[in-house]
């Protein structure tokens, strides 16, 4: 889908901004950052979690409509090609490191990442802790699929709408209620999966809505109007606001609606200025790039640290090669296999955008002269 990598390069900058933010020399400070726009590096994370929830629905939905049929092993597969070569690669490295002494890690902490729960651990280790929303992600792939398959589309329209705005409710129920009784769990809890699943919702929900909102004259003037753009500081004023009540109960509701509408935007209009700048290809480069970014990054931007490799600029450049490293050697061979997957079974290889606005499916394998008449 066009801009969607650009939005994920936009997402991963943020991430690293945050994470760089306080390390040694680089020039903001941990005490500056976030004095502005909030938490820079969560925001982008949010943004990552809507983007999957619509990408992941849109999928399965297109797979619905060219089989008629969801099939959760080929999902599972598909997942489990894409994320766990690099995950494990990297749990691999992070255990070589704490037995050389390199790295302060415990049992603890494998035994969270290897489950995917480090959402629910309220203690995380810096250089293992950003996995805490791949587990949100990987619970999410666990449960969402099968409602889909279960309840079709309709059905599962209302368990995602309800899910926007359930999840504000419980973060402030933890903050309220849990935070006081056990201070120390507040972590574990305020990124546990009912805690997060509101943003993954919203993607889902603008996938399925979408039909019917392609078909409505405002939805279509709305997102190509130029004044989406005051949607952005929207989001960081809220973004700003951080856990005070009313930012969550109103204000995360209408962040998750704003991102989406901006991804709609962006995709559907890739020859605006904005859509340029996302489809533009170093911008592109950098989206395909941040799964792996995400992964490596943590153990480079540890702010409490002196050492030499824990410094700017030295230290974003050691995360991007170790990135670059992780998506030549592991990531892409994987990424090749999932295409082979796909065709083999049948299924389309991508989703391509038409005038209308619209997804058709397209076959990788087919010519190019077939798939413009196609």
């Amino acid at each position: 889908m066009p801009s969607l990598d650009g939005l994920r390069a936009i997402s991963i900058l943020m991430v690293c901004y945050g994470h760089l933010s306080g390390t040694r020399n680089f020039p903001v400070s941990i005490t500056e950052y976030g004095r502005w726009c909030g938490d820079v590096a969560h925001l982008g994370v949010l943004v990552f979690f809507v983007i999957s929830g619509f990408l992941i629905t849109s999928l399965l939905k297109s797979e619905r409509e060219t089989t008629g049929a969801i099939s959760l092993k080929r999902f599972y597969v598909r997942r489990i090609v894409r994320i766990f070569p690099a995950f494990y690669a990297f749990i691999l490295v992070m255990a070589i490191a704490t037995l050389l002494g390199a790295a302060p890690l415990t049992g603890r902490d494998f035994a969270y990442a290897l489950t995917y729960m480090v959402n629910f651990e309220p203690n995380r280790a810096l250089q293992m802790g950003h996995l805490w929303s791949l587990s949100v992600e990987e619970q999410f792939y666990l449960l969402w699929p099968l409602t889909l398959l279960l309840l079709r589309e309709r059905r599962a329209l209302f368990v995602a709408v309800a899910a926007i705005f359930i999840g504000p409710l419980v973060r402030v129920a933890i903050l309220e209620w849990i935070f006081r009784i056990d201070p120390h769990s507040l972590n574990g809890m305020m990124t546990s999966f009912p805690a997060m699943f509101d943003y993954l919702a919203a993607g889902c929900a603008l996938a399925l809505l979408r039909p019917w909102l392609l078909s409505r004259m405002w939805y279509l003037r709305l997102t190509a109007s130029p004044w989406l753009a005051l949607a952005i500081p929207l989001v960081l004023l809220i973004n700003r606001m951080g856990s005070h009540t009313m930012a969550i109960l109103l204000g995360a509701p209408v962040m998750n609606v704003c991102i989406a509408l901006l991804i709609e935007s962006s995709t559907r209009h890739a020859s605006s200025l904005a859509g340029r700048f996302l489809n533009w290809k170093p911008v592109v480069s950098l989206g395909v790039l941040s799964y792996s970014l995400y992964l490596w990054q943590s153990p480079f931007f540890d702010h409490r640290s002196n050492a030499w490799i824990n410094a700017f600029p030295q230290n974003l450049m050691l995360a991007f090669l170790a990135a670059l490293s992780s998506w030549f050697l592991i990531e892409r061979p994987f990424v090749r296999l999932r295409r082979r997957l796909r065709r083999s079974s049948g299924l389309p290889a991508r989703v391509q955008g038409t005038a209308a606005g619209e997804w058709k499916i397209v076959d990788e394998a087919m010519p190019v002269a077939t798939r413009r008449h196609g």
